[in-house]
């Protein structure tokens, strides 16, 4: 089915065309099989380009599929947020129930079927440029060489995760089992280089993937490839204080500060978390009356389903000493509910990866959110040269050498600090060089490698 949704009552901005002179309606398909009011991370970057799309010469229609058969949350407000008569496709599924006896019970399976036939419908139609693939349900991008074939029209891919992975590291947790996982790796071997032969551009988040993908199949080129983070949701924080929502999680109002990180934990984390929770055991000493001063809140630290998300972060915090300043709550919270927990705070944690490729996208709303920030990351992450360039917040760093006893110690003055300065100043952020990573600014990046995907190869891309 075929239907539009409406916009929020408040005004949405008006998307600015910095290009000179009328620019060519190009038409691009978006399949998503996530996208509101579903609530998962990865129709984050269609959904922040959808304003402004057109200002750079596309005119986009999505194909994804009924929220009732995405195992997600959701949040209606998501819906509401989208541009105004915005046509979207939305497919049935087959049951899970039925799918899973054939250890096949991801959506992008399910989906299939009736993604193909929508896809058939809409592309005979012969107005459609181009199709693009932004999703982490990797099955559905077998789809693009199928339409590429079968209509003439050239495909983008966006990765934002692995697809294929040959080697899984140690400790690596599987989803599903080792059977599952096993399957799952033994079909993106053999799917992703047909997708790869047809290919016109990928997009990728790190730039660590195009690398692998240019040694895995050789006739992939460089200019093949761009590496374009999810852009900062400018227009989502200019709608919160409009929107009819409140976080519950803590009180602004009871006196204390209220620091709080939004995002996963993981096993690649623990050195960064030791080190805080190290610091502020070591911060009681200056402060023992700390934890009527200050309370700590993560939040949505596990992908798990609600029934099956565990606590990683407080076990943590009771082996350093801090419990009482510490509370996790490891369900994901809706996404606009999550910003609102941002703007509510006295001070945002971001915690890093012991991977350095690691880039947190969770760095742009905390930005946006103009609240006092303390990043914990690897020395070599791109998030600490974003906030020392716009001095939006402090970084402090880690490497390979680095003991959590250490980056403890490094952290005690940086946290004596944030808790002794003023919660109402907001930080002193250059926002000319923060322009570059607002959504507006990677759309128009992400609508020039649609641009040269319409454009003949200067040489064949594989077979």
């Amino acid at each position: 089915m075929t239907f539009a949704l409406n916009p929020l009552s408040q005004p949405r901005p008006t998307p600015v065309d910095h290009c000179s002179g009328p620019l060519p309606r190009r038409r691009v398909l978006i399949v998503s099989p996530h996208f509101p009011p579903v609530n998962a991370p990865d129709h984050q970057r269609i959904r922040t380009a959808l304003p402004y799309l057109a200002g750079f010469g596309w005119e986009a229609e999505i194909l994804t599929i009924d929220p009732a058969a995405v195992p997600h949350p959701q949040d209606p407000l998501l819906s509401q947020a989208l541009p105004t008569g915005l046509p979207i496709h939305s497919t049935a599924a087959l049951p899970k129930r039925l799918t899973q006896l054939v250890g096949l019970g991801n959506v992008g399976w399910r989906g299939l079927p009736y993604l193909t036939q929508a896809g058939n419908r809409l592309l005979a139609q012969g107005s459609f440029d181009l199709v693009f693939f932004s999703t982490t349900i990797f099955p559905v991008m077998i789809l693009g060489p199928y339409w590429q074939r079968r209509f003439g029209v050239p495909f983008v891919v966006d990765f934002q995760d692995p697809w294929r992975v040959d080697a899984a590291p140690a400790g690596h947790h599987r989803p599903g089992g080792q059977l599952k996982y096993a399957f799952d790796k033994s079909l993106a071997a053999v799917l992703e280089p047909r997708v790869m032969q047809r290919v016109s551009q990928v997009v990728s988040v790190s730039p660590a993937y195009p690398k692998v993908l240019q040694q895995r199949y050789p006739w992939l080129h460089a200019d093949q490839f761009a590496v374009l983070p999810f852009g900062a949701p400018e227009a989502d924080f200019e709608q919160l204080p409009h929107l009819p929502l409140n976080q519950t999680l803590f009180d602004p109002q009871d006196g204390r500060q209220h620091w709080v990180y939004v995002g996963r934990g993981g096993p690649d984390m623990a050195l960064a978390l030791r080190g805080l929770l190290g610091g502020l055991a070591a911060l009681r000493s200056h402060y023992p009356n700390l934890a009527t001063a200050l309370h700590l809140h993560f939040v949505g630290t596990s992908y798990a389903p609600p029934e099956l998300a565990t606590k990683t972060i407080e076990p943590l915090a009771i082996a350093c000493g801090v419990a009482d300043l510490v509370t996790e709550h490891p369900q994901r919270v809706p996404y606009f509910e999550a910003q609102k927990l941002l703007t509510d705070s006295d001070a945002i944690l971001l915690i890093g990866s012991a991977d350095p490729q690691y880039t947190a996208s969770k760095l742009y709303p905390a930005v946006l959110a103009k609240r006092p920030i303390l990043a914990i990351f690897h020395a070599d992450s791109s998030v600490v040269d974003i906030l020392r360039q716009t001095q939006a917040g402090q970084a402090v760093t880690f490497d390979g050498q680095t003991s959590a006893e250490q980056l403890a110690q490094q952290l005690i003055s940086p946290l004596q600090t944030l808790l002794a300065q003023s919660q109402n100043t907001p930080p002193a952020t250059d926002w000319g060089a923060f322009a570059p990573y607002t959504a507006q600014a990677m759309t128009k990046t992400l609508c020039q490698v649609f641009d040269r995907s319409i454009q003949p190869p200067s040489q064949p891309t594989g077979g």
